[in-house]
């Protein structure tokens, strides 16, 4: 019945489906006895973050991070660089042009995206669920209620929302979904896949300024924040066994409404299972990729025809991937 749906979803939306099957299917993986295929990941989004912003928070947890994975200062992020239309980019696979959300306020008569997200596809895989924790208000339009979905959100309009209360909301709900029970959660197990939304930076420069001791603070809290939700899997067992991406949705220098070149380009991370040490990524990569990385850190890959492209060059294990489309923009 989901692959039904999601088939009549593409249809719908205009993207066109493989012959053999509008769903992602495993990949085989390396017989190496050293572990390629996480069992989880997870994805910081930032926003208002460069390459000085680590040298300017400083953020220690994030520096390790780059040390120990493979890394681009030059990720390319959408236009406009607004947190609504940049958000369902980076969820969808697809450019603000083709996703058709241009708006930047959560607006209820316009309803969910139609385009099938990178959700939509880690279900089809075979069962894998999702975990989302948004920091604002505008991203309720992207929450489209599903069985593999949880959504959490604590909006900026809530003067006790921080980074802080969001890793508090983490915790408690990784206590509650290793029960194996839920508690209320859509998902009753430790999600696969755990998304968790950091905007504090931008926020704090649009007010303060970006060369602000605000600004400066915002960072630390946002790495704190990161370092923090790490811990957790660790606390749990679960670290070695996941892999984290980080990125942003705008650059540092980010004027509302509009870009410069320099506020177009991002940070793009990523480290743990499976990923190269120390390895400065040499192809282009646009935020736009991270959905089909994430499916092919899973050893996954999708017949469905996305924007999204998988940025190959950061894994270890290259073996029977030949079927994913490599990064060619």
């Amino acid at each position: 019945m989901k692959i039904a749906s999601l088939v009549m979803v593409l249809l719908l939306t205009g993207l066109s489906v493989s012959s053999t099957m509008a769903h992602a299917v495993p990949v085989t993986s390396s017989t190496s006895s050293e572990q390629t295929v996480p069992e989880h990941v997870i994805l910081f989004v930032l926003e208002g973050m460069d390459r000085q912003a680590l040298e300017a928070g400083p953020m220690p947890v994030l520096d390790r991070l780059v040390k120990t994975g493979s890394v681009t200062w030059s990720a390319t992020a959408v236009t406009p660089p607004l947190r609504l239309p940049a958000m369902a980019s980076l969820l969808t696979g697809l450019p603000v042009e083709k996703h058709g959300i241009t708006w930047d306020t959560f607006e209820f008569s316009r309803g969910y995206p139609r385009p099938p997200t990178v959700f939509d596809y880690l279900d089809l895989s075979g069962g894998r669920d999702s975990a989302i924790f948004f920091m604002d208000e505008s991203l309720y339009q992207l929450a489209k209620p599903e069985p593999y979905t949880d959504y959490q959100l604590c909006g900026h309009l809530r003067p006790e929302c921080s980074p802080e209360r969001l890793v508090s909301y983490i915790r408690q709900y990784v206590h509650k979904a290793s029960s194996g029970h839920g508690y209320g959660h859509a998902i009753l197990s430790l999600p696969h896949f755990l998304i968790v939304h950091l905007p504090d930076g931008e926020r704090a420069a649009a007010v303060q300024g970006w060369g602000s001791k605000n600004y400066r603070t915002a960072l630390r809290s946002v790495d704190h924040a990161i370092g923090a939700v790490l811990d957790i899997y660790r606390e749990y067992g679960l670290l070695k066994r996941t892999t984290v991406f980080v990125t942003s949705l705008s650059g540092a220098g980010t004027a509302q409404g509009h870009s410069t070149a320099a506020s177009s380009l991002v940070p793009w991370i990523a480290s743990g299972v499976g990923i190269k040490a120390g390895h400065m990524i040499h192809q282009p990569v646009s935020i736009v990729d991270t959905g089909a990385t994430v499916l092919r850190a899973f050893r996954l890959e999708t017949h469905t025809e996305w924007d999204s492209r998988a940025v190959e060059e950061i894994f270890r294990d290259t073996s029977s991937i030949s079927a994913i489309p490599t990064k060619g923009r």
